[in-house]
């Protein structure tokens, strides 16, 4: 009687996890409506044969990233417009926000995971449809959020995949140099053309590519992290700042705050740069207008001339990054859209050679350009 019982209790263990596996493999995908409208919020200079940098703050959500073709067809829509307003040519530099890409993780997942409401729902719901990948994961994160870690490591290799078709084929099919906003990867390195996950730290990081899709440089690390994120993605000052040719100039990327500090400016005027990209995510519908929260676990903050809370968050910004890049037009852009709990805030902007331009304030989608 014993070995039936435990007999039974087997076969009722192994279809339990057969179901539970069948399950995980299952990746329906609902109906989605998407806004494909975009304003153009700064428009500053006269065409000429130099090229623009042309930011590009799209208003995204967690369904835009169930599969790539969605994705694309969003930000190709706003590369169009961009393209039928004439802001489209050969030498355009186009900005895309940081952690844009860092939302791949989200691609391929079930459907209860985009309907969530809150962080902490979406993270279970991929933790449950991905028991192998999320525990092997485990065992190679670090830091002190290891679970944040490794949620971001557990789908390293296709996130790398994902960001360099997709970004790639943009850059290829509008014939522009595109800065591909910022992705979160392991050590993530080029070789031989292609984007590679390592098997290192997290580093949030940036990617070039050309008109042609190839890409350019290395993946450009962010070297100071923000408070919000520095426990699980390391800083990158081991990694020089690259100064990258482009058909519009000598181009710099600096990552989220790393537009705050003197000395990432100074390397790259050293390499002769003409351009700098900055990719930004400012977390808070309202945070723009709030009191400038800095970054007080980093200490080259101290050195900076402005104090956590004496100005906010757009003035910081924008004196920051406008004292530091003279002598270069930069451009400055903020991801937009909800993210469960997190939205994306802060209007762009861009400076040349010591004049500061910001765009109209809006709530949907935003293109700015500047031509040079």
């Amino acid at each position: 009687m014993r070995k039936l019982l435990t007999g039974a209790l087997a076969l009722v263990i192994i279809a339990g996890l057969c179901g539970y596996g069948f399950w995980t493999l299952q990746r329906p995908e609902g109906h989605y409506l998407s806004d494909l409208r975009i304003e153009l919020a700064l428009n500053q200079g006269v065409p000429g044969e130099h090229g623009n940098l042309l930011g590009v703050e799209p208003l995204l959500y967690p369904g835009d990233y169930q599969n790539l073709a969605r994705l694309h067809r969003k930000l190709s829509a706003y590369l169009q417009q961009a393209r039928d307003q004439g802001l489209v040519n050969a030498r355009t530099v186009v900005v895309l926000p940081e952690h844009i890409g860092t939302w791949l993780w989200a691609r391929g997942e079930k459907n209860e995971l985009y309907q969530a409401t809150r962080d902490r729902e979406a993270w279970q719901w991929l933790e449950l449809s991905n028991p192998l990948r999320y525990g092997l994961a485990m065992l190679s994160a670090s830091g002190d959020d290891r679970r944040s870690d490794a949620r971001l490591r557990m789908k390293a290799a296709q996130m790398a995949a994902d960001y360099q078709q997709l970004f790639g084929g943009l850059a290829r099919e509008f014939g522009v140099t595109l800065v591909a906003g910022s992705i979160v990867l392991p050590a993530p390195y080029v070789k031989n053309g292609v984007l590679h996950a390592g098997s290192g730290p997290l580093f949030n990081s940036s990617l070039v590519f050309a008109a042609d899709g190839s890409v350019l440089g290395q993946p450009q690390y962010q070297r100071y992290p923000d408070s919000e994120t520095r426990r699980y993605i390391h800083h990158g000052r081991q990694q020089p700042l690259q100064v990258l040719q482009t058909p519009a100039g000598r181009l710099g990327v600096l990552v989220g705050s790393d537009s705050w500090y003197p000395d990432n400016y100074r390397l790259l005027a050293g390499q002769s740069v003409q351009l700098i990209a900055n990719p930004v995510f400012l977390s808070g519908k309202q945070r723009w207008q709030l009191p400038w929260r800095g970054n007080r676990h980093q200490a080259a903050a101290a050195e900076l001339p402005l104090q956590r809370g004496e100005v906010s968050e757009q003035e910081a910004w924008q004196r920051l990054t406008q004292a530091a890049s003279d002598g270069a037009a930069s451009m400055s852009v903020f991801m937009r859209g909800q993210f469960w709990e997190q939205s994306g805030g802060g209007q762009g902007f861009a400076s040349e050679a010591g004049t500061l331009w910001a765009g109209s304030a809006s709530q949907g989608a935003r293109l700015l350009n500047l031509w040079l």
